[in-house]
């Protein structure tokens, strides 16, 4: 049995809530990814590394050493890495003379390799490369994608789904119009995938709402896609799945419509009409004739006219 793997009591406090915060939550916390150098990383995947790595702190844990690892043929080492650091996505980067360089992004699913994407670098400009003002650490980014591959290829789809899962960030509650100052931009066309990050800048336009300029910050990459290593559809179903305590609970005679207004059914007992109070009205009062007619069931007689 692995070192990891065996169930151990803890026997300081400390320990104890080390333990506690690895534990299965209803609410996971925030992904944290892990980026590798691999043994034959040149310089480009290098600072690919450290600029991805400025982008997703502080959710992020960079190795500096260079690890001798192929994730698409062994992916034990990845495994380790994952329990050891609890990360749940994975940047790995290396370079050859078949795949110059390259880049392998994946997560992982009970600590055990999920998706994997191998993307190889065509062009790439660097953080410090473009002189413009930079976003303040641990900025959400706004994460957009152009282009219909995305929806009808299912490695693309696949692709996506990891992207945003990489880039995301924590879930916050609420959000400020300040706050929305990051875009990371997807773009798939002609076989290629152009990622670009804008820096918002909220100009004066003269009302409330302010006019949108965009800048761009970088990391810029041009990237293709080479191998995929891709779960399942079991598999992928199961990583999915939502316990029961985050379902909601169905409430019973309500409905909603496709614009999201909610209907209520509500049931009440058959109602005597008769004994309805209604408003009393002078010219609706019958007269006493009238009554008496009522009550004997005759026909009133028509009183004389002057």
């Amino acid at each position: 049995m692995d070192a990891l793997d065996r169930v151990v009591k803890p026997k300081t406090k400390r320990a104890k809530r080390f333990l506690e915060k690895r534990e299965p939550k209803l609410n996971e916390n925030t992904k944290n990814a892990m980026l590798i150098k691999g043994g034959n990383a040149n310089l480009t995947v290098t600072e690919v590394l450290k600029d991805i790595y400025a982008v997703k702190k502080p959710f992020a844990v960079l190795y500096k050493r260079k690890n001798i690892t192929r994730p698409f043929e062994d992916q034990t080492s990845l495994e380790f890495f994952s329990k050891k650091s609890d990360c749940s996505l994975f940047l790995f980067g290396s370079h050859n003379k078949k795949r110059p360089n390259n880049l392998i992004i994946g997560r992982m699913f009970d600590y055990h390799v999920l998706d994997m994407i191998e993307l190889g670098v065509e062009k790439f400009v660097a953080l410090k490369d473009i002189k413009n003002s930079k976003c303040p650490e641990g900025t959400k980014p706004m994460l957009i994608f152009a282009g219909d591959v995305f929806d009808v290829n299912e490695e693309y789809r696949r692709l996506k789904s990891l992207l945003i899962d990489f880039f995301r960030g924590p879930t916050v509650p609420n959000i400020r119009l300040a706050g929305l100052e990051y875009v990371l931009h997807f773009t798939a066309v002609d076989g290629k995938i152009y990622m670009r990050s804008y820096k918002v800048l909220l100009k004066k336009s003269g009302c409330k709402i302010p006019r949108i300029e965009l800048e761009e910050m970088g990391p810029s990459l041009d990237l293709v896609i080479r191998r995929t290593h891709l779960a399942s559809d079991d598999l992928y179903k199961l990583s999915l799945k939502q316990p029961k305590g985050l379902k909601p609970k169905k409430k019973k005679n309500i409905s909603h419509d496709a614009l999201g207004t909610t209907y209520g059914r509500i049931h009440m007992q058959k109602q005597d009409l008769s004994k309805l109070q209604t408003r009393k009205v002078k010219g609706l009062k019958k007269r006493p004739a009238e009554k008496s007619a009522q009550n004997d069931g005759a026909t009133p007689k028509k009183s004389k006219s002057a």
